[in-house]
């Protein structure tokens, strides 16, 4: 299952002009090595459960630097703004 977090609107924490974060966690892949957690420098996840897998704590934090997602090793994060999905359309 994949769970997508998405940074809230501009008038809400994010930065004017700043695109919107979505984070993709694909909880079937990730095995809760915590990597992500520990490389990402706004602590931006956080483990969740017993098993430690990730979970966003505040997307809006995001300064998508995609520590995460490069050094998780089973590529179970994404990391993608508004204009990634407009791009895709």
């Amino acid at each position: 299952m994949v769970k997508s977090y998405v940074a809230p609107a501009a008038e809400d924490k994010a930065e004017e002009g700043k695109p919107k974060v979505k984070i993709l966690i694909n909880e079937d892949w990730c095995k809760g090595c915590g990597i992500c957690i520990e490389f990402c420098p706004k602590a931006v996840l956080a483990p969740a459960g017993l098993q430690g897998k990730p979970t966003v704590t505040d997307p809006s934090l995001c300064i998508k630097c995609m520590l995460c997602e490069v050094r998780c090793p089973d590529f179970a994060i994404r990391i993608r703004s508004e204009e990634d999905d407009d791009e895709n359309s």
